[in-house]
């Protein structure tokens, strides 16, 4: 640590920490090292002694404190001193619960990482956050019924909200349902009334919310805080100033093309299920071929896994569909038969009850099996052939009208020939990001309404396929969403993952080749470039992930509490000594899934090799290719970068950091081998939060293979 920095050092002996160590051993270590100004020792400072570190920053002056104690993901406020950069040593779950007591091995550890810690003060500083004057306000697009509830919701916690709409009056894909089923089939199974007018009335006559219909958004700019839209209508152009805004344009039925194979199209009397809404609505429900009252209907669901022609992610909406208009065939005419037939019937929770009531309806008959062809039948009507049903044969029967069950495609989707785009003006392009099928969102399960644009939030079916009532649950919880991250860029603070981190990237220009890889790895278009090909930041719109900081291949991004130059000198404050039978491996584990997973490995007291060195970093994708190369030529072992888990179900806090590490793995794979080192040294270990029982073999698998290779030669040089 520099001389200039004024440091304390706080170790515990509670939780076990003092049986597992020697902590007035460690006192000894952190007051041989350099800018260590005051050193204490407690059973508990995570008590009332938490006060002496609140007076000895006062006292003494202190820049920066070193809390060696139990995880940084615990007591977070409790050891949150203001501007003073607070530093955590995991001695808890990382050492003393996971480790063996009072050996040679585990004594090693506690003091590298208690180095590791003080080294880190010396390179970081309490940030400056980034304030700009803030709009209080919310562009909400789309007046659907999850629109209009955010519009409520937002305007109700006192924001100004203009809802934009493309059509001439509000309502959304709502103006064409009939019914709604029943929200609470454990109470009442009778449908229900979507309450059309009362929502949108409910949200025009609020006093904060303005309505403009028959407009589109023709450019988005900004950042949380401050977007300007430009909006366009038959008036003319405008421009509205809004703090967030909230997606809400709905979903449209699947092209009918995509059913040519069950007749729609070429057979009048084979119709969609949003027509059926329609025809439910006009009270008997009659054939649009000759006017003649269907007696006879059959339903096709389909969602199956064998159907090609439907959506894969539809299963309970069009279930629950399928399930309300054969109520609606009841209620019409209760003599009538109605066919529902299904491969995949998706009804969870209270929904199941509903399905039950349906099941029991006279004359419902529902039928499991593939529909394998819908033809024209003899006097006018339509034969419907189902196959692999339960009777083990083939099942036919005549109905006078078919209906598909279609599926609903986001507004957003690709697929759809004029699909919304707010036309951001971002340097990664105008379109939202998109997840594989069509949906807006963040890639993270976690985060329900974050979009890969910070401060723009999704709500409704264009975010994922849903009923009415979760549309409205939706918009209300993306309005508060909206209204949070305008509150949080009024302070300059970030929000998820990394919620109220107020550092953000700065740049070292004179050194910058302009190659522009920061900009266009940033997963949140947090970047831009000025005339010279040069980095612009867009604060607000940073999720602090430092992505960018891994994609520089001259390391001149950096921020005030986390660089390179700092895992450096953390990765350098380990001892690696020269005797061949005391390896040293050093593990860089993400901070959202490998972190925890290896403190929940110390809390189930699951034991890993005592020579490996954790060193948390925000995400693999903030992991420079120098930082690895570093290690290795300066003596380690081995390096494991412990990131989440690739594939179909990839779910990375900051969309794809470990993806982009691994393209940088070829930098680091150069360097082994102009060093005559084995790649196997260093190697990619995917993991999850859950995964604390598989972890330590995990580990240890690893540790292993290092071991077979030997120790690196590069160790002493």
């Amino acid at each position: 640590m520099s001389a200039e920095k004024r440091a304390g050092v706080y170790l515990c002996h509670g939780c076990g920490i003092g049986d597992s160590v020697d902590v007035d051993a460690l006192a000894a270590t952190a007051r041989s090292t350099g800018g260590v100004t005051v050193t204490r020792t407690s059973r508990a400072f995570c008590l009332e002694d938490a006060e002496l570190i609140a007076s000895d920053i006062e006292a003494q002056a202190l820049d920066a404190v070193v809390v060696a104690a139990c995880s940084p993901r615990v007591n977070r406020q409790v050891f949150g001193f203001g501007a003073v950069k607070v530093e955590r040593v995991n001695l808890r779950e990382q050492v003393a619960w996971s480790h063996p007591p009072r050996e040679e091995a585990t004594e090693e550890l506690a003091a590298d990482l208690l180095r590791m810690g003080i080294a880190a003060c010396g390179y970081a500083s309490a940030p400056t956050p980034h304030t700009q004057a803030h709009q209080r306000s919310v562009v909400v697009v789309g007046a659907g019924p999850a629109g209009l509830e955010a519009a409520v919701a937002a305007a109700d916690a006192g924001y100004a909200v203009t809802v934009v709409e493309r059509e001439p009056e509000a309502g959304g894909f709502l103006r064409r349902i009939h019914r709604c089923w029943p929200s609470r089939p454990n109470v009442d199974t009778s449908l229900e009334n979507p309450h059309l007018d009362e929502l949108v009335e409910r949200a025009v006559s609020h006093p904060n919310v303005t309505l403009r219909t028959s407009t589109t958004v023709e450019a988005l700019v900004g950042e949380p805080g401050h977007f300007v839209a430009s909006l366009q209508s038959a008036s003319g152009a405008t421009e509205v100033v809004a703090g967030s805004v909230v997606l809400a344009t709905g979903s449209e039925p699947l092209a009918s093309e995509h059913f040519a194979a069950y007749g729609l199209g070429t057979l009048p009397d084979v119709i969609t299920s949003s027509e059926m809404e329609e025809l439910a609505r006009q009270g008997e429900i009659r054939r649009p071929s000759d006017g003649r009252v269907a007696s006879r209907v059959a339903i096709l669901a389909c969602d199956g896994p064998s159907d090609d022609a439907n959506l894969p992610y539809t299963g309970t909406v069009a279930s629950m569909v399928a399930l309300k208009q054969a109520v609606y065939v009841h209620d019409s005419q209760p003599d009538a038969e109605v066919f529902l037939v299904y491969e995949d019937m998706q009804t969870p929770g209270f929904d199941e009850l509903y399905y039950r009531f349906v099941q029991r309806q006279r004359g419902v008959y529902l039928v499991r099996g593939h529909v394998s062809s819908v033809d024209q039948g003899e006097d006018g009507h339509l034969g419907v052939v189902a196959r692999d049903s339960v009777l083990a044969r083939d099942v036919r029967f005549d109905v006078d009208l078919v209906v598909l069950d279609i599926g609903m495609v986001p507004t957003s989707a690709p697929s759809l020939s004029e699909p919304v785009n707010l036309h951001l003006k971002y340097l990664q392009g105008e379109a939202m990001p998109l997840e594989r099928s069509g949906f807006v969102d963040s890639n993270f399960l976690c985060f329900p309404f974050e979009t890969r644009r910070t401060g723009i939030y999704a709500a409704g079916a264009v975010h994922r396929s849903q009923d009415v009532a979760a549309s409205r649950r939706d918009g209300a919880a993306a309005a508060l969403k909206a209204v949070q991250v305008v509150e949080k860029a009024s302070t300059g603070e970030a929000v998820h993952p990394r919620v109220g981190e107020l550092g953000y990237p700065q740049f070292f220009m004179q050194k910058c080749t302009a190659c522009g890889r920061c900009t266009q790895e940033c997963p949140f278009g947090a970047l831009e470039l000025d005339e010279a090909r040069h980095p612009v930041i867009n604060p607000n719109r940073c999720r602090r992930c430092g992505i960018c900081m891994g994609a520089c291949p001259v390391q001149v991004i950096s921020f005030p509490d986390y660089s390179v130059e700092m895992v450096s000198a953390m990765q350098k404050a380990v001892e690696l000594p020269e005797d061949d039978s005391k390896p040293r491996v050093l593990v860089l584990a993400c901070e959202n899934d490998a972190y925890p997973a290896i403190d929940m490995m110390g809390i189930n007291r699951l034991q890993y090799p005592a020579h490996l060195r954790v060193l948390p970093v925000r995400c693999l994708g903030s992991v420079n290719a120098i930082t690895v190369t570093d290690a290795i030529q300066r003596g380690f072992d081995g390096v494991a970068l412990l990131g989440c888990r690739s594939g179909e179900d990839y779910q990375c806090h900051f969309i794809q950091g470990s993806e982009l590490l691994g393209t940088r793995m070829d930098n680091v794979r150069e360097t082994l081998g102009r060093l005559a080192l084995e790649e196997d040294r260093v190697q990619v270990l995917e993991t999850s939060i859950a995964d604390a029982r598989r972890l330590p073999d995990l580990l240890a698998g690893f540790a292993a293979g290092v071991a077979e290779l030997g120790p690196n030669p590069m160790k002493g040089f």
